[in-house]
């Protein structure tokens, strides 16, 4: 299928890309920690709020436009951070930047990216975007990278707090996730089967973490690299590390990971301009709530106090109208961004934006309001949320 008009739905996506893409990386990217019941909830839980549908109101001149932290946006969604997009397709993060450069929304950037801060700045001509910071116990490699952030024209900074230590993803430990693929005879027979990518990476220098290699101290080779990222995630994560981040920041700071409404608090007296509420997109802590089950109590805590934002399960606008019904000011997508990489590149993300921005604005107007920022719980059908 190559007529991007007759995508429809993120799931066309999303079965493209799992046979486009290499295994390792597909399953990488679509699933979750253990038994994946988190992972599950996070979408199939939003199947469970209903909407209110209103009739004979005016529907004309309708506004998905907002801000977030301060930022115009054609719509409250965001790309997520997610780690070896590069690896969904040749130059991933560049290509999903373009995409989000140029449908006026922000893209954030992970440590953990094939493409560097460096390569997102030439290639989007220095526009502005973020970047996800993991913190290592190496503090001056942290240092370095605050810096070159400033230096890409890096606006806002997002620290993720629930990755101290890693969940238990199965599906990569029985794929033997490595960035680039070992050449085991495994891996070869499924690269046979993706002509696309592997003409795609063939075209490509970028074929492992820029943001580290050649950064890190002690990391010259992939074998270096592997020791280095498997040692450095830093257990010992305080708040008096997102003190000093903000402090070295100085600038947009927002925390991602929030599932508890005590460290919304304590995330809000940080002084940080922004939380998502997120559970790693379930691949962390199984057994964890859906995101959008805990976005609620924390909205309902901590919303007046500083803006709210939660990612997780979001498959469509009307995903995002009921976040934003129940209090989430932003939200921000990674899967649905990844399947259309995957898929086609960065004609893909731009159709899955297409998608999500089609739906949330017919949804949004079935509902009775014509300006994403006048949309709250009452567009919502009580007793199923």
């Amino acid at each position: 299928m190559s007529d991007l008009s007759k995508i429809t739905n993120i799931e066309d996506l999303r079965v493209i890309a799992k046979r486009r893409v290499p295994k390792m990386f597909y399953d990488y990217a679509d699933s979750g920690a253990w038994t994946e019941g988190t992972y599950r909830a996070n979408e199939s839980d939003f199947q469970k709020i209903k909407l209110r549908q209103r009739v004979a109101v005016n529907m004309e001149g309708r506004s998905l436009r907002t801000t977030m932290v301060g930022q115009e946006t054609a719509m409250p969604v965001a790309i997520a951070p997610t780690g070896l997009t590069g690896m969904q397709h040749a130059d991933g993060e560049i290509l999903g930047a373009r995409a989000a450069k140029a449908f006026g929304i922000p893209f954030t950037l992970s440590t953990m990216s094939i493409c560097s801060l460096e390569d997102i700045a030439e290639n989007t001509g220095r526009h502005p975007f973020w970047f996800q910071l993991y913190v290592m116990k190496d503090r001056d490699f942290i240092e370095r990278l605050i810096e070159r952030a400033k230096a890409a024209n890096v606006t806002a900074l997002q620290l993720t707090l629930d990755l101290q230590i890693l969940g238990q993803r199965h599906k990569d430990i029985k794929n033997g996730l490595t960035a680039p693929p070992k050449p085991t005879l495994k891996n070869l027979i499924n690269l046979a089967t993706k002509p696309r990518w592997c003409m795609g990476m063939l075209g490509t220098k970028r074929r492992t973490f820029g943001n580290i290699a050649g950064h890190a101290k002690g990391v010259k080779d992939l074998s270096s690299l592997s020791s280095w990222t498997a040692e450095q995630f830093d257990p010992a994560l305080s708040w008096a590390d997102v003190e000093w981040i903000k402090k070295l920041w100085g600038g947009k700071l927002i925390l991602k990971g929030i599932m508890d409404v005590e460290d919304a608090r304590l995330a809000a007296s940080s002084g940080a301009d922004a939380l998502i509420v997120s559970n790693h997109g379930g691949r962390q802590l199984d057994g964890a709530p859906s995101s959008i089950a805990a976005l609620p109590a924390i909205a309902d805590a901590v919303g007046n106090e500083i803006e709210v934002w939660m990612d997780g399960g979001i498959r469509s606008g009307q995903d995002v109208l009921k976040a934003r019904a129940l209090g989430a000011r932003g939200t921000m997508i990674g899967r649905s961004f990844l399947y259309g990489l995957g898929a086609f590149g960065q004609e893909g993300v731009t159709r899955a934006l297409q998608i999500i921005q089609k739906e949330l604005d017919i949804t949004m107007a079935f509902c009775g309001r014509t300006n994403i920022d006048e949309v709250d719980s009452s567009i919502l059908l009580p007793g199923t949320f």
